[in-house]
């Protein structure tokens, strides 16, 4: 695919340059001069390009570039070194800028008279063009990562890497909306797809314009590749209060769980934290669970042989016991007593008087 992304922009370049070339041939003399230097330098912007590799998200970035070659060549001339290195550096800097552009290009969720109205058509053509983008790369990365029955956990990373979560759920979301009733997607992903505000966008003639980024890949692998998307954004995300107390209970019940000590040498009770929240939990998340679990003995601890991590108490410990209720902070129990200190507003009244 990568290839054939490479190919399609120096095509593109090569037709801009043709125009270009057209357009110079129409001038007097005088003027072909002037511009004999530009010419010049791109075609070895052509030269180059035939000899480059970018990568699917710096090509992209450059293809949606309405006119690749002028940007190029702008480039190029804020350049002071080597010639021909020049070139390549140019190209390869610039295509790095558009596709970091592209990938922290805001998604624009309204609708094209929202967007008129309030001035920003500008804004919603980049968006809507960066979804069209995007929703090719999310086919391209099914058709190449899927492989023996199964989508590789690679496909939702190439993807991330150009557009990023956003754009990526955005587009997802809006392919399920379409596909409501279509029985190979999750009820679950399909739930999700509500959460997610998409607005209904018509051209004059009563075209749906939200269908120019529907994912046309098979339903089921869509659906695999929406529900690796949701967790990989999810890992991202820090840890909130309810999530730590969700796992602190889990744990709690699953110590409590065992008749006998569960350890491999009978010594204690174990449970395995869970490998999602391991993955999004700093330092002071572990130490929250800890603070909220109510055994002196608790440990965490890997085992030889074993992957993961676990909760660990002694089997003399008390296991009948509910969380540890979080103690109000000090700092909060002051401005409580402040706040009650203070005399109503009828009262201060009262005093001034």
């Amino acid at each position: 695919m990568n290839d054939a992304l490479n190919s399609a922009l120096f095509d593109k370049l090569t037709r801009e340059q043709d125009k270009y070339r057209d357009w110079l041939k129409s001038q007097p003399p005088e003027e072909i001069l002037n511009h004999a230097y530009e010419y010049t330098v791109r075609e070895d912007i052509l030269m180059s390009m035939e000899e480059l590799e970018l990568s699917e998200g710096e090509a992209r970035a450059l293809l949606l570039s309405p006119a690749p070659m002028a940007i190029l060549y702008d480039a190029y001339l804020d350049r002071e070194t080597s010639y021909m290195d020049t070139i390549r550096d140019s190209i390869e800097d610039l295509a790095k800028d558009e596709a970091k552009k592209l990938k922290e290009l805001p998604v624009y969720p309204y609708h094209a008279g929202y967007a008129r109205e309030h001035e920003e058509l500008d804004v919603y053509r980049a968006s809507l063009h960066a979804n069209v983008s995007c929703k090719e790369a999310i086919e391209d990365a099914i058709r190449e990562h899927y492989r023996d029955n199964s989508l590789g956990k690679g496909a939702v990373a190439q993807v991330v890497n150009q557009f990023g979560y956003d754009r990526i759920l955005f587009v997802l979301a809006n392919t399920v909306r379409h596909f409501e009733h279509d029985g190979r997607i999750s009820e679950t992903n399909k739930a999700w797809s509500k959460t997610i505000p998409i607005y209904e966008n018509n051209d004059p003639a009563g075209n749906d314009r939200t269908a120019r980024f529907v994912v046309n890949s098979h339903p089921g692998l869509t659906d695999l590749f929406l529900s690796q998307a949701r967790r990989g954004y999810l890992l991202t995300q820090p840890l909130t209060a309810d999530e730590i107390r969700k796992e602190a209970l889990r744990l709690l019940g699953k110590l409590q769980e065992p008749e006998i000590p569960n350890s491999p040498n009978k010594t204690h009770f174990m449970a395995e934290i869970s490998r999602d929240f391991l993955e999004r939990a700093g330092s002071k998340d572990t130490e929250k669970l800890q603070r909220m679990m109510p055994f002196n003995s608790l440990t965490l601890s890997t085992l030889k042989d074993r992957s993961g991590v676990y909760a660990m108490i002694s089997k003399e410990e008390n296991r009948n016991q509910s969380l540890r209720q979080r103690k109000p902070s000090v700092r909060n129990k002051l401005q409580k007593a402040v706040s009650e200190a203070k005399p109503s507003p009828a009262k201060r009244k009262d005093m001034e008087l």
